[in-house]
């Protein structure tokens, strides 16, 4: 029995931490006891995310970001529904990330296939309107139009969310991207003023040049500042072999002269 129920014990534990996070924001008088019950719950949505994969515990933090505007949006702007303390408390962001990792975790275990939000959803609006934790309006601002406390279709708006994160990572990912593209590029030597004097003193010494650093040369004299035919890696290996065999033609070298013994008696 123990076995079976091991897939399931991060959600029960989960939907056990909620009501009673509601149910002790509902009592509290300060606004520091909330922030302490925002700082605990970031603690416990970082130790559940270690049980996640990396890319989902990316996902959990990105929704993070993303609620927090929807909620500074619709409580604080739209004003649609009104905290206790006329504020968004510091709880709700890892809150939503809490739904979140519900949902992405759901999907994995034996008897739900597809994301199980709407259990999440439906249990913390529940709780939090009949604690009084948070208060739906009658009749929507600026629309007029009538809900519920909470309204019917609230998993709706979760629902949005969680596509706003899957549209926030997409755009993380082509960034990222777009990002690592680049380095090689921007990494790429440069050869400088000195470099090029250094070249084209060996080509006027009339010294016999490689057919590689006969190629560089040729591009540094038109005005590039890198062989196409050839690679960054073989660029880089010329030059090197060009500085050193001119620095051993410069280097003042002694040749002691010893007498030869005739040996022929």
């Amino acid at each position: 029995m123990s076995a079976r129920l091991k897939p399931y014990w991060l959600h029960a534990y989960l939907l056990t931490y909620t009501p009673l996070l509601l149910l002790a924001d509902s009592r509290i008088t300060a606004l520091w006891q909330q922030w302490a019950l925002g700082a605990l719950t970031f603690v416990v949505l970082y130790l559940a995310t270690l049980k996640a994969p990396r890319e989902q515990r990316l996902q959990v933090w990105m929704c993070v970001i993303v609620a927090t505007g929807f909620e500074v949006f619709g409580s604080l702007i739209w004003g649609v529904y009104r905290y206790r303390l006329h504020n968004v408390p510091m709880f709700v962001p890892p809150g939503h990330g809490l739904v979140y990792l519900f949902g992405l975790l759901a999907m994995t275990t034996p008897v739900v296939k597809q994301p199980a939000i709407f259990i999440a959803t439906g249990e913390l609006e529940i709780f939090g309107t009949s604690f009084g934790n948070w208060n739906w309006l009658p009749v929507a601002p600026w629309t007029h139009i009538p809900s519920g406390n909470p309204p019917s279709v609230i998993a709706g708006g979760y629902c949005v969310i969680d596509a706003s994160v899957l549209l926030a990572m997409r755009a993380y990912r082509a960034g990222l991207n777009t990002i690592i593209t680049r380095i090689p590029i921007t990494m790429i030597p440069r050869i400088g003023p000195s470099m090029r004097l250094l070249l084209d003193r060996r080509v006027n010494s009339g010294e016999a040049v490689s057919p590689a650093s006969a190629n560089l040369i040729w591009s540094l004299s038109s005005g590039e500042n890198t062989a196409k035919p050839i690679t960054a890696t073989a660029t880089n290996r010329t030059m090197a072999t060009m500085i050193q065999s001119d620095v051993i033609d410069q280097w003042p070298m002694k040749i002691s002269s010893s007498p030869v013994r005739n040996s022929t008696p």
